[in-house]
């Protein structure tokens, strides 16, 4: 019995470490938007990849990159209400916003399935993400205001790019695509401000 069970902890362990090798980094990406704040994004990992390798034997055939994901959209989604997130690309959006816009631009979670797993209708879901990605193209990162003076090249190209992005052509917006599932190259069809890192893959193996 005891090397039965110590052969099942091994190759627990090892099945866990390819996950993590995989799916470590998109997974640290999605934390990023939803935190804000690096340390806070290796904070609520952790927190995730611990209770998925605790609930591995029980997980079965079940893809352990949804339930590392739901994990996360679970403990973000329900955060103490003052812990409203700053910083990061989706500064501008409440938690809420940066839950949906998550899901579904980066991690590509139809709405109805982002309606379920924040216990929302789904037209709510569609409205969040219909205000927030208005919030994110109307107004521009303060950052860069007046980078470039009225006139020169880079500015017109700017202005030129604006009425692309006015005309609703997605693929005009800088950043706009989400990756697939093995790092390829971005869609056009997905929005802004969203861009998986380099070399991030999510796993595709079960244990």
């Amino acid at each position: 019995m005891g090397r039965r069970r110590a052969a099942a902890d091994s190759r627990r362990d090892a099945e866990f470490a390819a996950f993590t090798a995989g799916a470590g980094g998109r997974l640290l990406h999605s934390a990023t938007l939803l935190t804000g704040d690096p340390a806070a994004a290796e904070r609520l990992l952790t927190t995730v990849l611990a209770q998925v390798y605790a609930d591995w034997f029980r997980m079965r055939a079940e893809d352990p990159y949804e339930q590392a994901r739901s994990e996360m959209v679970r403990r973000f989604h329900h955060r103490p209400w003052w812990r409203r997130p700053h910083g990061g690309e989706l500064d501008r959006l409440s938690g809420r916003e940066r839950l949906v816009i998550t899901l579904r631009f980066f991690e590509g979670v139809a709405e109805e399935q982002t309606a379920a797993q924040l216990g929302l209708p789904a037209d709510r879901v569609r409205a969040i993400c219909a205000r927030a990605t208005a919030t994110l193209r109307s107004r521009p990162d303060p950052r860069l205001a007046g980078a470039e003076p009225a006139g020169s090249p880079a500015a017109r190209s700017r202005s030129a790019a604006d009425s692309r992005d006015r005309s609703g052509d997605p693929a005009a917006i800088p950043g706009a695509g989400k990756p697939d599932r093995s790092g390829g190259s971005p869609d056009a069809a997905r929005d802004p401000a969203v861009a998986a890192p380099a070399g991030a893959r999510r796993s595709e193996g079960t244990p």
